[in-house]
């Protein structure tokens, strides 16, 4: 058996995080993207339009139980055969077109109840005054319920990206070339010798991302409750 070779296992982190970027890149236009789905989700759900609303529902509930790795090879395989039909060819397309749609897609689904929650733990009263003062629906959107609703939804917001930066580990599966795709290539062209030392680096960077992450909404957390107990204050004065 051999032994855990530390020279390999440090020689792996510089080769590894020079893709770093494009992991960092994907889980962005992901987020962004899901982000934008989601809104139109939201919409649909607090609509009167009860075919929206079922669609929108329904959209969330198949998402959810579906496997992130089978929504990615539904999107790569599938949806060129769809397009196809149209006289439109996406086979040479860049895979990051690909995973992106899968994460973006995975995501909205959660990241709308997320928001529908959110907005609805709004108080309706701050609504009406707002609209009494003289404000317009989207400014009261803009300066009343956006921001006290990004409050609430910083945390799950937070998971969100944490569960993309995981889930998108699987997207070397279409030949994706991240962190994970490279460590498949350098396990490969070392026919998988010291594939313990190129994975144990490989998820310290993982972890190390995850906790990163988790740090950075809790320090978003805590400012945007102090502004909010601040404003709460100057209000009361």
């Amino acid at each position: 058996m051999l032994r855990f070779n530390t020279e390999i296992f440090w020689e792996s982190f510089p080769q590894l995080l020079r893709y770093l970027p494009i992991t960092f890149e994907m889980i962005f236009l992901s987020l962004l993207l899901g982000v934008i789905l989601s809104l139109a989700l939201v919409v649909m759900k607090l609509g009167k339009r009860k075919a929206l609303r079922k669609f929108s529902n329904g959209y969330t509930t198949v998402i959810r139980c579906t496997p992130s790795i089978v929504l990615l090879f539904l999107v790569y395989y599938g949806l060129p055969k769809v397009v196809a039909r149209f006289g439109v060819n996406i086979d040479e397309w860049n895979k990051l077109f690909f995973v992106v749609l899968t994460y973006a897609l995975m995501s909205a689904g959660g990241l709308s109840e997320v928001m529908r929650s959110s907005y609805e733990a709004i108080p309706r009263g701050q609504t009406e005054a707002a609209l009494s003062a003289g404000l317009t629906r989207l400014q009261t959107l803009r300066r009343i319920v956006l921001p006290q609703a990004f409050v609430v939804a910083l945390p799950n917001l937070g998971n969100t990206v944490i569960s993309i930066l995981k889930n998108g580990a699987l997207a070397y599966t279409i030949g994706f070339a991240d962190m994970m795709g490279k460590a498949t290539r350098i396990i490969a062209k070392r026919y998988t010798t010291y594939a313990l030392e190129t994975y144990v680096a490989l998820a310290i960077i993982y972890w190390v991302i995850c906790i990163l992450i988790e740090q950075i909404i809790k320090f978003g957390e805590q400012r945007l409750e102090k502004r909010k107990i601040k404003a709460a204050k100057e209000g009361i004065g």
